[in-house]
């Protein structure tokens, strides 16, 4: 989404608690870099911009490949995936895997350890088996040396992100395909996704404003409908599976403004071919942020911006965590400029990641209306800042 990648600023805390000298305690090995911490998601990203990294403030032109790799002058960045998928048994599934790049500072390290690095990485693979009502996530944490994690082009313009066993691939296109490939304990994926759609330039021609402070926003392009097929495993099961993924690129030096409280995301995919992406900002008053938005994409790729006040969403259920916190569990999404109506339901309700940061993101279903006409379809939604633990939010 947005500011919805938590996780990368967190790590800045992280590394607070883990480095009293920044990047150099990072050149020894002997630092691990997993933390066993729940943090609060207003503490994470609050007050964590360096003045010397670049900073978000206007549009700017877009360039392919280059803009699928890194932009280490910004301190965060992310590639997500998400999609879901049916299997030649019948059976569905959703996936999230999902890379983070976080800098320590905005110059390289130029230390003699092959251990010493400037760039920390972050990795989150989650899979929804709706059959059996499980969901599976896992973390990692690396750092950009000794070939652990990273995110380079080669010389045939071909763009790979990893941490460690973990990586997208794509193409050098502005409508690329993409490979994943992830696997952990007895969970794994190796998917193919083609792009049905240009990209998508959110917010401004890609500058996407979080708040009204100055640089309060990032670099944001999505790619929202493309054809998914691969493999994928659980235990000693093995499905053959096709379906729909959606890809999320964002960079930026930013932060929550004070009275954000956290924020609801929906990427939506109708069977009409429309998707729709939204993001509301929640204040610490129960209002809306009015640095809400989201786009709807026609079938043929067009763009229709959506405003915070466009989009209606009236939470009709409640999941209870029982890690403590209670997330709405069905929405109603209305969208009357766009002549979109629709009920979103997840598939399964437990789709916590109790993760360094503790947020919901799962797969979704759609029923409803488009343009009058009867429509279905399927997508993902993240929520944060709805977990808590005696009485403090995390």
């Amino acid at each position: 989404m947005t500011i919805k990648r938590v996780t990368t600023v967190l790590l800045i805390l992280m590394v607070g608690a883990l480095v009293s000298g920044g990047a150099y305690m990072l050149s020894r090995p002997e630092e691990g870099l997993r933390v066993q911490a729940q943090l609060a998601i207003t503490q994470a990203l609050s007050g964590t911009g360096d003045s010397d990294f670049a900073r978000v403030l206007a549009p700017r032109e877009f360039s392919f490949p280059e803009d699928h790799g890194p932009h280490p002058e910004y301190a965060i960045e992310w590639w997500y995936f998400t999609g879901n998928l049916d299997s030649d048994r019948n059976r569905h599934f959703g996936f999230e895997l999902a890379f983070f790049r976080i800098a320590l500072g905005p110059e390289p390290q130029n230390r003699g350890s092959d251990w010493a690095t400037s760039q920390l990485y972050l990795g989150h693979f989650a899979l929804t088996d709706v059959e059996d009502d499980r969901f599976y996530f896992f973390e990692r944490f690396s750092r950009q040396a000794l070939d652990l994690a990273g995110a380079t082009f080669s010389e045939g313009q071909t763009f790979r992100v990893w941490l460690e066993t973990w990586s997208a691939e794509l193409d050098g296109s502005a409508r690329p395909t993409v490979r994943l490939k992830a696997a952990e304990e007895n969970i794994a994926i190796d998917l193919t996704l083609e792009s049905a759609k240009p990209l998508t330039l959110q917010g401004d021609r890609g500058y996407s404003r979080k708040g009204a402070a100055l640089g309060n926003a990032s670099y944001y392009y999505s790619i929202t409908r493309m054809p998914t097929t691969g493999t994928l495993s659980i235990g000693q099961q093995s499905f053959n599976v096709k379906g729909n993924s959606w890809m999320d690129r964002e960079w930026s030096t930013s932060a929550l403004a004070d009275k954000q409280v956290g924020w609801d995301w929906f990427a939506l995919q109708l069977s009409d071919g429309r998707d729709v992406m939204f993001y509301q900002l929640r204040l610490q008053d129960g209002g809306i942020d009015p640095h809400s938005s989201g786009t709807v994409i026609g079938a043929d790729g067009s763009t229709f911006p959506l405003a915070w006040d466009d989009v209606q969403i009236q939470a009709l259920d409640f999941w209870e965590s029982p890690r403590g916190g209670s997330y709405p569990s069905e929405w109603r999404v209305s969208i009357p400029a766009a002549a979109v109506d629709l009920v979103v339901t997840p598939y399964i309700k437990n789709q916590e990641l109790n993760a360094s940061v503790r947020y919901w993101e799962g797969a979704v279903r759609l029923s409803g209306t488009s343009y009058g006409q009867p429509v279905s379809g399927s997508g993902y939604v993240e929520m944060t800042g709805y977990a808590t633990r005696s009485g403090g939010r995390f």
